[in-house]
């Protein structure tokens, strides 16, 4: 896929937008999408076209609210497929490849917003006032 993985600007507006609100709602970000990436496993391992709709459009949604590209697109396109499916009866086993990587998305896609979102947590202590050799 072309797209970005967040689109910045898209984030920022966000949580200028959310306040206070903002950590508390990623967290959210972080349990649905862990519950919707695993329902749409689960639905694939099914060959369930209709199991894969509602986590993909609900995890599509809430990525895009976030700036996430990347995943708001592959979320869609599983989610487009998955009607297709569901209309022409069909198995959506065709599009294994695309939910095998979602996981691995997902998480490259959190761990980027939670990283914006808090970058002190990323940052270790240089050493300044610890005593050498502890």
């Amino acid at each position: 896929m072309d797209e970005i993985l967040v689109d910045w600007d898209e984030f920022r507006a966000t949580r200028t937008q959310l306040g206070a609100a903002f950590v508390r709602i990623l967290g959210y970000f972080r349990e649905d999408g862990t519950k919707s990436v695993a329902a749409i496993e689960e639905a694939m391992r099914a060959r369930d076209a209709r199991g894969l709709v509602m986590p993909a459009h609900t995890l599509k949604s809430e990525a895009r609210q976030f700036g996430a590209e990347r995943l708001g697109a592959l979320t869609e396109d599983i989610e487009m497929f998955a009607r297709h499916c569901v209309e022409a009866q069909v198995s959506p086993e065709e599009y294994l490849p695309r939910v095998v990587n979602l996981r691995a998305l997902f998480e490259e896609t959190l761990a980027a917003l939670e990283r914006e979102a808090n970058p002190l947590v990323q940052r270790k202590p240089v050493g300044f006032g610890r005593a050498v050799g502890y």
